[in-house]
């Protein structure tokens, strides 16, 4: 079967791809941190990259927003070829020692959605990073003097939730964050015999009294350390 949303040929695409859910990250990583990036998917929006960083060949692919969006790209980036998937996202932080801008490096994705029940047919299912991915990440972070925290999140189907407590019963439970996509792209990696990745930019803290928002100029700054970190984790994979 050939792709429908994620409209190229094999070959088109990197063995090794980032995700991100925004397509304007999408082009700004590839024009960013690409040596000769071209595009070669923009169905939909869901614009697509490829180039190669420091000599490895590299694609960027957007996600879209939600494990819905987020199946659709990962089944059809595996029919055209992709072996590892990194998803570089941001996250509202649960726990109180994050702070906006840092770093998470994901190692499982409650799935609190509905999309995953679909896939597991209802069975109880954690849906975990490779060992291998959490392992170069927090490595890579190392080096770089990037602070950075593992561990699990949570992928929610709704963004905004009615329950503003929510994070208190999930803090009670080591849950790091919430984000929308990362128990999708675990659980069909697992199923396509692929291996996948998820380093996140805490965006805003929902552990206080009030919403907290990073800035502009924050996020770009932070943004910008974890895709240099996550291009580094990708190259130091055999």
């Amino acid at each position: 079967m050939s792709p429908i949303h994620v409209r190229a040929e094999p070959g088109d695409f990197a063995e090794r791809v980032l995700l991100p859910g925004d397509p304007r990250r999408a082009r700004y990583i590839a024009e960013t941190f690409f040596d000769e990036p071209r595009l070669v998917t923009e169905e939909r929006g869901l614009l697509g990259f490829t180039g190669s960083y420091e000599g490895m060949p590299i694609s960027v692919q957007t996600s879209g927003m939600g494990c819905p969006s987020a199946s659709i790209v990962v089944e059809e980036l595996v029919m055209l070829g992709a072996k590892t998937i990194l998803r570089v996202g941001t996250c509202g932080a649960y726990d109180g020692r994050l702070r906006l801008g840092d770093l998470v490096i994901v190692t499982s994705a409650a799935p609190a959605d509905g999309t995953m029940s679909t896939y597991t047919e209802g069975l109880p299912h954690a849906p975990t990073a490779a060992f291998d991915l959490v392992h170069a990440a927090y490595h890579a972070a190392e080096r770089s003097g990037v602070r950075a925290y593992v561990g699990p999140i949570v992928s929610s189907d709704v963004f905004y939730h009615p329950d503003r407590m929510l994070w208190q019963r999930w803090g009670r439970l080591g849950v790091l964050g919430v984000e929308m996509e990362s128990a999708a792209v675990f659980t069909l990696a697992a199923m396509h015999g692929i291996r996948a990745g998820t380093l996140l930019t805490v965006s805003d803290t929902l552990h206080t009294e009030e919403f907290v928002r990073i800035s502009d100029e924050e996020l770009r700054q932070a943004v910008d350390a974890m895709v240099k970190l996550s291009l580094d984790t990708l190259r130091g994979l055999d």
